[in-house]
């Protein structure tokens, strides 16, 4: 038999990654220590939403919460750009990072100033790197292109188009590309030809799509994503829930 392959997914979710995400992490080691096996984080860095790289801190003196995020070059990258695409404001890293000493050890300061990426997805995945959450962990990217080569085909769909000199993600439906404004209201693109390189899933579609890459035996799935996973789309995985963490949408800065 082949050996385990334990796999979570997770959009790059904040610069310090929030505890939801370390609790995934937790699980898929300690599963890996009762079965063997590799692990595999599916870093859906394709995502465009910016929120989910809000970083939310309490102040180490009075406890207060405050929440901080990137700023990105313009308004479309924010928008409507993927993660992976989303270039960051080149003072933005000096100005959080004056402020970090009220918020978090001095150890992770200094991993925050040495980050040298420009655009969110790498930011976020280079601070994991740096504070050991991917040690022994094979890391698998939405965006890369060889990747989405080797995926099997979906009918729902984003797909990585060009607009306004930008790269946008904009769903592709009943052959249109929209950029959704909101509620019902969407931006429709002038058609362009795109090949499966540029194509990424939507959250219906996502498990399918990553499983038919990364081949996992075991899925470690937070409480929101056993809502709306199609467990059938993997059959033969084992679905394994993420353990219960405290403050889960806080950020992940060393602390149990």
């Amino acid at each position: 038999m082949s050996e385990p392959i334990i796999c979570f997914g997770q959009q790059p979710c904040g610069f310090f990654p929030k505890r939801f995400l370390w609790a995934k992490i937790v699980t898929a080691r300690r599963l890996q220590h009762e079965i063997g096996g590799e692990i595999v984080f599916f870093f859906h860095d394709s995502d465009h939403d910016p929120r989910e790289t809000a970083t939310v801190l309490r102040e180490r003196r009075t406890g207060c919460e405050q929440s901080f995020n990137f700023h990105f070059a313009n308004k479309i990258q924010k928008e409507f750009s993927p993660l992976s695409a989303k270039q960051i404001r080149l003072d933005w890293q000096g100005k959080v990072a004056r402020q970090l000493p009220n918020y978090v050890a001095p150890d992770l300061v200094e991993h925050f100033k040495a980050v040298a990426a420009t655009n969110a997805a790498d930011f976020c995945r280079e601070m994991y790197a740096r504070m050991g959450l991917l040690d022994g962990i094979r890391l698998e990217r939405s965006s890369d292109p060889e990747f989405r080569q080797r995926a099997a085909s979906i009918d729902d769909f984003f797909v990585d188009v060009t607009w306004e000199g930008e790269i946008v993600r904009a769903r592709y439906r009943e052959g249109k590309l929209l950029l959704h404004k909101g509620a019902d209201r969407f931006i429709e693109l002038p058609p362009q030809a795109f090949s499966v390189a540029q194509i990424s899933p939507t959250r219906d579609t996502r498990l399918r799509w990553m499983q038919s890459v990364i081949h996992c035996t075991h899925y470690v799935a937070g409480a929101g994503e056993r809502q709306y996973l199609n467990e059938a789309d993997a059959p033969g995985v084992t679905f394994v829930q993420r353990e219960e963490i405290s403050d889960s949408n806080n950020a992940y800065i060393g602390e149990s």
